[in-house]
């Protein structure tokens, strides 16, 4: 090989060099001008609702602060009072420091601290929906996944169905639920269950669509019917992500089941509600650790429970 035939190669990488260059130059030019348009529009934007809002968000920015400083305890010790149903030293008959008026009675003396038992209330709110929605969820899953159901309408409606069902917000149904059964409980179940069944059918569906497909083969070649083919074909293989996207999802419900507390849910949400729109420091103070800790709990144990059933080297990087 002479340097002639080489020449041709080292003019093609150079052009390919210069190329490069010239694409990476126009790619920055193009988020650089994406981003200033971007931050122009924001800058914009927010003049124009700052203009449009009577309290002027820029004029009371200063203030932000000012609402917090309204739930400071004046006494620390009243945050563990409220939490334990402890009577306050600083009760004058009022609702504010009220605390052991809220004491759930269960048998003689022995009581459950009112809060413990609104908290108790929301667990079972979203633990009831996610329970229900999980039923419904793994038969659409099933039909709307494309390697199990041949009949394309049927995939279809029960896409657009969940789709439906997962298109509102779950405080939106609420809202709706609430105005028809009145406030409490029920409304929030029904909210939650609606949306949550469109939420994991989708997730299941995607799982189902990547199963082996050999088992449900066979199974069809010795004569088995659709229903016994999901059954003990599909299942089996699914089954540990199912559980865990449901056990994932109960994380968000009860999230989900204190926001919608605060709308006539029932609940913690409520009590939370109220406390801080009347400015009860130690009570929004206890309802905010409780808070913090059944979540923090509630995520552990969900999450702990997730490894035992799928396996500990699903979560590991594979190399």
């Amino acid at each position: 090989m002479t340097i002639a035939d080489t020449q041709p190669h080292m003019q093609s990488a150079k052009e390919i060099g210069t190329a490069w260059d010239r694409m990476v130059a126009k790619r920055r030019f193009y988020t650089i001008l994406g981003l200033v348009i971007l931050i122009a529009a924001f800058v914009s934007s927010v003049r124009f609702a700052d203009e449009s809002n009577a309290g002027h968000f820029f004029d009371r920015l200063p203030h932000l602060f000012d609402f917090l400083s309204w739930l400071i305890p004046k006494d620390w010790h009243d945050v563990w009072r409220a939490l334990f149903d402890i009577a306050s030293v600083n009760d004058k008959g009022g609702e504010e420091f009220n605390f052991d008026r809220g004491r759930v009675y269960v048998w003689g003396a022995f009581y459950i601290p009112e809060y413990f038992e609104l908290m108790i209330v929301t667990i079972n709110v979203a633990l009831i929906s996610t329970i229900i929605a999980f039923v419904f969820a793994v038969p659409l899953s099933f039909f709307a996944a494309r390697n199990l159901t041949n009949s394309w309408p049927l995939r279809i409606f029960t896409k657009r169905l969940m789709e439906f069902l997962r298109a509102f917000p779950e405080i939106v149904i609420a809202g709706l639920f609430s105005a028809i059964l009145s406030i409490g409980p029920v409304a929030a179940i029904i909210a939650i269950t609606l949306h949550t069944i469109g939420a994991l059918g989708k997730l299941f569906y995607e799982v189902a669509e990547n199963i082996d497909m050999k088992p449900h083969e066979g199974m069809k070649a010795v004569g088995a019917n659709w229903w016994e083919r999901v059954r003990f074909a599909a299942l089996p293989q699914v089954l540990p992500n199912f559980t865990s996207y449901a056990l994932l999802r109960l994380e968000i419900n009860v999230r989900a089941s204190t926001i919608i507390g605060a709308v006539g849910g029932g609940g913690i949400g409520e009590e939370l509600k109220l406390s801080i729109s009347r400015g009860f420091g130690a009570k929004t103070v206890a309802l905010v650790l409780l808070l913090f800790v059944t979540i923090v709990a509630v995520d552990q144990f969900s999450a702990w429970l997730r490894r035992r059933l799928v396996g500990e080297h699903a979560f590991l990087l594979q190399h």
